[in-house]
């Protein structure tokens, strides 16, 4: 299967990219052979891919990562670059390829220290394979200046380099690192599109892959989670019956404290094998024996290391708090298309009594005023907010209308 069949109702996006990898493969096989390069190629230094969440962003960009490195014998026949079973295609999908940099925010910014080792690399011929490929999974987090030292790596690239940047929108990318980038909007997948996807690549039951898909609204890895993760659709579960727990002051505190604690254990089970792993390779590169002290003048090493954990850890608990609250606003949504007679489609229908019981007993001006309310905590913590205050203001906010 094919790295273009991971793009879920992205054909046009897909038919694009095809030509550019086959573009890219020629002029990688003309510097090669001494030919002359093709005249017209499809094929540039820098892109910039942009879309709503959920539309496979990040996805996109390393399968056309992959279809740059593809070394599959099919090439020479004609075929199209992204075989998808190649080892360059197979290493560069899962994160191991030795030409494929990625670099994604820690925290709530990519700083300047994170990018400096990948602007540097980015300057050098490819090792191993036909690009060398920079991935930047979170465009929109540079700050002022790892976006400054991406501006000069994008203005002058060296000649078999290919940036790959993803945003949620053009305006999240500096104007000037954007104008030197070719734009490839990706759109929403339907619902269909991605139940479809689920039961091909996943094996997941149709009418499971069907519930996920329209609770998710198209979001591609929350869709799969959903299907895939027990864990995942009880905490989903238990953040739909909050609404009908509101009543009294107290149940607003208790909700709330239970969602910050929740968004906090997730964070903690995958932050502790991965924390584990990183403190023992960086042991072991720094010269500790196993189980013994470390060399005098390395304290600092570990402490910025311990520095990063923290950072990402922060990050994953307001990502899974995230998650919640796009929840929740999906399900006012839902309480607001039956207050109004919408004949949009449900997208929790299998919560509809307590959808029906929401919108009884309220109006369609305080669902719009409880949507509002999430928006605002999101707002909060994407200002470093305490989670529990601003997770507390918002059901306070929920019980009042």
């Amino acid at each position: 299967m094919s790295v273009w069949d991971d793009l879920v109702g992205q054909e046009k996006v897909s038919e694009q990219l095809a030509a550019a990898a086959r573009d890219a493969d020629a002029l990688v096989t003309a510097a090669v052979t001494d030919t002359p390069p093709p005249e017209a190629s499809k094929m540039t230094h820098a892109w910039l891919f942009t879309g709503p969440p959920g539309a496979g962003i990040t996805q996109t960009a390393r399968s056309f990562a992959a279809a740059l490195q593809c070394v599959s014998p099919d090439r020479a026949l004609g075929g199209t670059p992204g075989c998808g079973f190649c080892d360059g295609c197979h290493t560069a999908l899962v994160g191991t390829h030795a030409d494929v940099s990625t670099v994604a925010a820690v925290g709530a910014q990519i700083l300047v220290d994170d990018m400096r080792d990948t602007v540097r690399k980015s300057f050098t011929s490819p090792a191993n394979g036909r690009w060398q490929v920079i991935l930047v999974e979170d465009a929109e987090r540079l700050n002022e200046k790892s976006a400054n030292a991406v501006l000069k790596a994008v203005e002058e690239p060296a000649p078999r380099t290919v940036w790959l940047l993803c945003a949620p929108s053009v305006e999240d990318v500096l104007p000037t690192i954007r104008s030197r980038c070719r734009h490839l909007n990706l759109r929403t997948p339907s619902v269909d599109a991605v139940a479809d996807m689920l039961v091909r690549r996943d094996g997941v039951e149709p009418d499971v892959a069907a519930a996920a898909a329209r609770a998710t609204q198209g979001h591609v890895d929350r869709a799969r989670r959903l299907a895939t993760d027990p864990a995942a659709r009880e905490r989903r579960a238990t953040v739909l019956k909050l609404p009908l727990r509101l009543d009294e002051i107290g149940g607003c505190l208790k909700a709330a404290q239970e969602l910050v604690d929740a968004a906090a254990d997730d964070a903690k089970a995958l932050a502790e094998e991965t924390d584990a792993k990183e403190t023992e390779e960086l042991k072991a590169a720094l010269g500790a024996a196993q189980g013994g002290r470390l060399p005098r003048g390395t304290a600092g090493v570990m402490k910025d290391l311990e520095d990063k954990q923290k950072r990402r850890r922060t990050r994953t608990q307001r990502d899974s708090l995230d998650l919640a609250l796009t929840d929740l606003t999906a399900l006012y949504r839902d309480v607001l298309a039956l207050q109004l007679g919408s004949r949009v489609a449900i997208a929790n229908a299998d919560v509809e009594d307590t959808l029906e019981r929401v919108a009884r007993g309220s109006s369609p001006e305080a669902t719009l005023r409880r949507i509002e309310a999430i928006a605002a905590c999101r707002d909060a913590l994407d200002r470093n907010v305490a989670p529990l205050l601003a997770v507390e203001a918002m059901t306070m906010a929920l019980r009042s209308g």
